[in-house]
């Protein structure tokens, strides 16, 4: 039987020899693994991010959370790029109750990973990035983060699948093998690490589809940023302005929508356009009347069939007429995208 022993996992022949010599099938655990030797040190890696939002009015309000995770003793952190990219403001608070103002380093929206980093007085514990093309299916993975602002929540699952493609969800540009895992992951994770149980970086906690069916970005994509990143910051290569408005959103496919329909009665009857995820508070998608579980089908006459055609819309016109499927109902709307800094 197999034995969790400081850390690991070792291997065992899983069967014994019954009557007549047949094979008998024991426990695959002699006891179950977890993280409780290591969980002290990974949760004072992990922090809490709070984003904040001045776009329409003079008062500053926290627009947003997520989770982060330390990737170097000076203060680098790893999160979402959809955490921080349209923040005024994002604040880091950790473990022990410092609290930081965080700059942004660098973002890569197409693989929706960022840097940020805070100058702290002392050195910081590092969380360690593991290979993630190793992963198989079947492995028992963590997710810990701050869901609904509960800071060092701690879920456990396992990976469902290492190479879930971009495109199957909706993502037409996107180049990226999401790893899904049915370990719990809700709003306030994103950002956040996901280990396996050597306690090493494994992914980055990005998307909840629905309950059981979650998606993390691959560590070793996060590995290639970093040394992109440091290869453009050393190059002094600035960082342009683009234009948002405050939405997350997947591409709908008769296949998803069917999904959709059979998980929630009241799913719009569409089998096209970009499904609105989640709409940011305090943005321009927010006061133009977009809300969670609308489906684009139409902006400014051009129908819409994923959500690269909505990016592709806001990239090149500064009003948006849109027409969005609400329930039996399609509801015109109008959004002016703002420019921010990424």
């Amino acid at each position: 039987m197999a034995v969790w022993r400081e850390g690991k996992v070792l291997p065992c022949i899983g069967a014994r020899q019954g009557l007549l010599g047949q094979a008998v099938w024991g426990h695959w655990w002699e006891r179950k693994p977890n993280l409780v030797p290591k969980l002290n040190f990974l949760t004072k890696t992990i922090l809490f991010l709070l984003s904040f939002r001045l776009p329409f009015s003079k008062r500053e309000v926290p627009v947003a959370s997520g989770s982060g995770f330390i990737v170097s003793e000076d203060g680098l952190i790893v999160t979402n790029a959809h955490v921080v990219t349209n923040k005024n403001r994002v604040k880091v608070e950790l473990k022990n109750g410092e609290t930081y103002e965080a700059k942004i380093k660098d973002v890569d929206e197409k693989s929706d990973i960022a840097l940020i980093k805070i100058d702290s007085q002392g050195k910081l514990p590092v969380l360690l990035l593991g290979q993630s093309a190793d992963l198989r299916p079947g492995e028992f993975v963590v997710a810990i983060g701050s869901p609904f602002s509960l800071q060092n929540t701690v879920t456990t699952g396992i990976v469902s699948t290492t190479q879930r493609g971009g495109k199957e969800l909706g993502l037409r540009n996107s180049d990226m093998d999401y790893i899904q895992t049915d370990a719990i992951i809700n709003y306030g994770n994103s950002g956040g690490p996901l280990v396996n149980l050597d306690g090493e970086v494994i992914g980055i906690n990005t998307l909840k589809v629905t309950a059981g069916i979650s998606f993390a970005i691959p560590s070793d994509k996060i590995k290639k940023f970093l040394t992109e990143s440091h290869d453009r910051q050393a190059k002094g290569k600035a960082v342009t302005k683009k234009k948002y408005i405050g939405i997350r959103m997947m591409s709908l496919t008769p296949s998803k929508a069917r999904e959709l329909k059979d998980r929630h009665k009241d799913f719009p009857d569409v089998v096209s356009g970009a499904y609105v995820i989640e709409v940011i508070p305090e943005t321009p998608a927010e006061v133009g009347g977009l809300k969670d579980n609308d489906v684009i089908i139409s902006i400014n006459g051009q129908s819409i069939s994923s959500a690269s055609d909505v990016s592709d819309i806001i990239k090149k016109d500064s009003t948006l007429h849109m027409v969005v499927r609400r329930g039996n109902e399609d509801v015109m709307l109008t959004i002016v995208p703002e420019e921010i800094d990424p």
